[in-house]
């Protein structure tokens, strides 16, 4: 898989013939060292990737709400992580052989909890809308034409306050429509890292348990990329969010935004 990739994207650059400019990492400038990412909103009290989730990611602290991006039937964006309704909804079957009435018609919040029934599947318009001004956007890209979701950004004037994470293919064409976003492949590999960060002058580059390690994360090092990391499961805890700061983490992304930002205060963290 990975020799494929490495064809595809190099083939397409030469092809292409884009001259990439370098830009700065503009993040939100709150002045804080490491960026906590609220994966799918706060969803441990929450419905995951509601609007109640994304505001409690706000009102925790956070400075980014994760949330994953499907496309309906009827080329509409909605907020859902599995590929089908069943597990977060009252509905069933795939996300994108439904409409968008389909899917709003739906409950999301009840099988989360009875205080939630009536809640429904949000749209990335209403999260951006919510975002603006207060937070930052980390964009799983499930499934989304990448005109369009280039077009949605720039129509919340959130273009300097995403980072989008997917399939590499996906990025590519994201970053030759518009160069200045910020694209965060998974990082894969240190062969795969140096090809994603000349093809796409990466800003910020993904880590998981998987490649977070030191061959790879010297490709991120070299190229002046942030490194966004996961911290989840068994991870998310104060023990392994002290090793990712250390080994140059600038971003992570927890299911406990409320316990991180406190443990980046009482250690000094917080702030440059």
């Amino acid at each position: 898989m990975h020799n494929s990739i490495l064809k595809l994207l190099i083939g397409s650059t030469l092809a292409s013939g884009v001259a990439f400019a370098q830009t700065a990492w503009t993040p939100k400038e709150d002045g804080k060292a490491i960026k906590i990412i609220s994966h799918r909103g706060e969803h441990l009290h929450h419905p995951e990737n509601t609007m109640a989730a994304f505001q409690a990611a706000i009102d925790a602290g956070a400075d980014y709400f994760e949330l994953d991006v499907r496309t309906t039937s009827d080329g509409k964006f909605v907020i859902m992580h599995d590929g089908t309704l069943d597990r977060t909804t009252n509905g069933s079957g795939e996300v994108y052989k439904h409409t968008f009435d389909e899917i709003r018609a739906l409950d999301a919040g009840a099988k989360f909890g009875p205080s939630f029934a009536g809640t429904k599947v949000p749209t990335l318009d209403e999260a951006f809308d919510l975002a603006h001004g207060k937070i930052n956007v980390y964009v799983d890209t499930k499934y989304a034409d990448p005109q369009q979701l280039v077009d949605t950004i720039v129509k919340h004037d959130m273009q300097d306050h995403v980072v989008i994470y997917g399939n590499p293919f996906f990025l590519y064409d994201v970053r030759k429509i518009r160069p200045t976003l910020k694209v965060m492949p998974e990082a894969l590999s240190p062969d795969i890292c140096k090809l994603f960060v000349r093809a796409m002058q990466l800003q910020v580059i993904a880590f998981d348990a998987n490649d977070f390690k030191d061959p790879v994360i010297d490709c991120a090092k070299a190229a002046n990329a942030k490194m966004f990391v996961d911290r989840l499961g068994d991870a998310d805890n104060p023990e392994t969010w002290q090793k990712a700061i250390d080994l140059g983490a600038a971003g992570i992304q927890t299911n406990l935004p409320a316990e991180l930002a406190a443990y980046l205060r009482a250690h000094n963290l917080a702030t440059h």
